[in-house]
């Protein structure tokens, strides 16, 4: 890759040809990582002066779809408690492993210190209440994964992705650990639990690759035996308006 379609390179022309008033600016993501191609998109937070606005945007530059998390210096311990609070930690995982790319004042050091104290913390510990919803909807998952023949294929699949979304919900909030979607889900179940992670990903392939439910089944009550068991019975909740 040449340096003028490097991802970090791009990503700094970017803040500075648009947002030269910017405070600093940090690439996460693949492209941080080193595992971007070049249909990647860039993931940048940059942090403004507090006389902008907080905002997210997607634009494209130099023919690389960019997506922006921009926030005033004053909005950062708020956005990072609403970050922390969805337990996936998006832009806490930017500033806390991003790679720097501009930090003229050392508020994107400060920043990328806060982030990394936050994610030492981990995410919020499901409430009780949440912790009995997720068994109860996760044990329907395998439920109706056992009674769906593999020739209603649709169903099977549908139902394999929900029931691996959820375990992966209770595995890492098991462990303390942050959860993720899209290609982040396996990354993060991987390092919240290596080996039950791992059958649970396997399981999901066997359902696509095979229509064999039964690996992923077993896999998902392994987790449900972790949080409580299964919940069927007497589960109840109260709904508030």
């Amino acid at each position: 890759m040449n340096d003028h379609a490097n991802p970090a390179t791009q990503a700094l022309r970017l803040v500075s040809t648009r947002f030269p008033h910017a405070l600093g600016a940090v690439l996460g993501g693949s492209a941080a990582e080193g595992r971007a191609t070049e249909a990647s998109d860039l993931d940048v937070a940059i942090l403004l002066p507090d006389s902008d606005t907080s905002r997210r945007e997607v634009i494209r530059h130099e023919g690389r779809l960019a997506e922006l998390f921009l926030n005033t210096l004053a909005d950062v311990p708020e956005f990072f408690a609403w970050d922390r609070a969805r337990r996936r930690g998006t832009v806490l995982f930017i500033y806390g492993q991003g790679l720097p790319l501009t930090d003229p004042h050392g508020h994107v050091s400060r920043t990328c210190e806060r982030a990394r104290a936050v994610l030492a913390s981990g995410p919020p510990p499901l409430t009780p209440a949440e912790r009995e919803r997720s068994r109860y909807v996760l044990t329907c998952y395998i439920d109706d994964l056992a009674d769906t023949p593999a020739a209603r294929r649709y169903e099977q699949l549908s139902l394999a992705d929900f029931t691996l979304r959820e375990a992966a919900h209770l595995l890492t909030a098991h462990h303390n650990s942050w959860t993720g979607i899209g290609k982040w889900l396996p990354r993060r179940l991987l390092h919240a639990d290596p080996a039950l992670g791992k059958a649970l990903l396997d399981g999901h392939q066997a359902v696509a690759e095979r229509a064999d439910a039964a690996p992923l089944s077993a896999a998902a009550e392994h987790v449900l035996d972790l949080v409580g068991g299964p919940l069927r019975d007497g589960y109840a909740y109260r709904w508030r308006p």
